[in-house]
């Protein structure tokens, strides 16, 4: 009797003992923050006046190392249509890197580096279903260019956006009241296990800059459309047109794909797709004007999320001696463009 009170005062004196305690913000900091990279992008622009010479535009984005030979996890719009890309590690170090997988309409891609530092660490990717409104989440990035920036927050809530970016895939994402901005697109949301369970994406924002709303693609989705069914890189930056869209600029199908940026040397360019360079705002939705619009892909035409599914289909299918066909919109005539997968880099 006197053995078991003895006990149960010093379990009461330091319950620590009892179960493993939590680690801090700060320890999970020092855990992961080697995983966290800054993505530098460079793209080069037609001048504005006659006899100018081109200008690069510099980009800048988060990403996080998910393999010790140097794949890197980070968000589509940060690198599709990017002519440049290099990766800065948190020691300093910065090499070059390229797109290896997108999927534009989820906002997720994978981009291989070159060399991985000494020190750098591989993040593990956890499982977003498993997370709950509630739970507190760190971010990584690079907000305003200011690298390895943390910011602590809670799981807000659970969205599926029917229309991430202009596209016709559903895609889950992860709500947060986590401080992010410009730069810390493609960072990684961590738990509190220290796992990803959501790549950052974009903000709601009146003002343009962080008012609470945040948005990170859950994990389960950029595990499935990177790691089990990747899907290549085209290069190209586009937006899907709906209906009402479609009406005001007169196309000739209720919906298509406006390309408004192309990667020089991409699969997109060498099959002779060209970007636009006129930023517009229609009915609040911003875009870039003046490229082609893709009406069909081997004769499919975008018009649901079947539709693009089977267009992706067709595509991942065809033999590398296969050519890929597409009818676009240029000039306000119709013209077809044809290339061999092979010819083109299509992989």
């Amino acid at each position: 009797m006197l053995r078991s009170l003895s006990v149960s005062c010093l379990l009461l004196m330091f319950p620590a003992w009892s179960a493993a305690a939590e680690p801090t913000v700060a320890e999970l900091f020092q855990r992961v923050n080697e995983s966290v990279v800054v993505l530098l992008t460079g793209d080069m622009t037609a001048p504005q006046e006659q006899g100018n010479t081109p200008t690069s535009i510099q980009g800048l984005g988060s990403g996080f190392l998910i393999s010790a030979d140097g794949l890197v996890m980070t968000a589509a719009h940060v690198v599709q249509s990017a002519e440049v890309i290099a990766a800065r590690f948190a020691n300093g170090d910065v090499v070059r890197a390229r797109v290896v997988a997108s999927a534009p309409a989820a906002d997720v891609a994978l981009v291989q580096v070159e060399k991985v530092p000494a020190g750098a660490t591989v993040a593990a990717l956890g499982d977003s279903d498993a997370a709950q409104v509630g739970d507190p989440v760190l971010v990584i990035g690079a907000p305003m260019g200011l690298s390895h920036s943390l910011s602590v927050g809670h799981l807000s809530a659970r969205r599926i956006s029917p229309d991430q970016f202009g596209g016709f895939v559903p895609v889950e994402l992860l709500q947060t009241d986590a401080a992010i901005n410009t730069g810390n697109s493609g960072g990684p949301m961590f738990d509190m296990s220290g796992k990803v369970i959501g790549i950052v994406s974009r903000i709601l924002s009146r003002s343009g800059g962080f008012e609470g709303l945040g948005f990170a693609v859950a994990s389960t989705v950029a595990r499935k459309l990177l790691l089990e069914e990747p899907s290549a890189w085209s290069g190209l930056s586009g937006r899907m047109l709906e209906p009402d869209l479609a009406a005001v600029l007169n196309l000739p199908h209720e919906t298509a794909l406006l390309v408004e940026g192309v990667a020089d040397g991409s699969p997109a360019a060498l099959l002779g797709l060209r970007g636009g360079d006129v930023p517009a705002d229609i009915g609040g939705t911003s875009m870039i004007l003046g490229g082609d619009v893709i009406l069909e892909v081997q004769g499919i035409r975008f018009d649901s999320a079947e539709t693009a599914a089977q267009i992706q289909q067709a595509l991942s299918t065809l033999g590398s001696d296969g050519v890929v066909a597409m009818t676009i919109l240029r000039g306000g005539q119709q013209v077809r463009l044809t290339g061999h997968k092979s010819e083109i880099g299509l992989r």
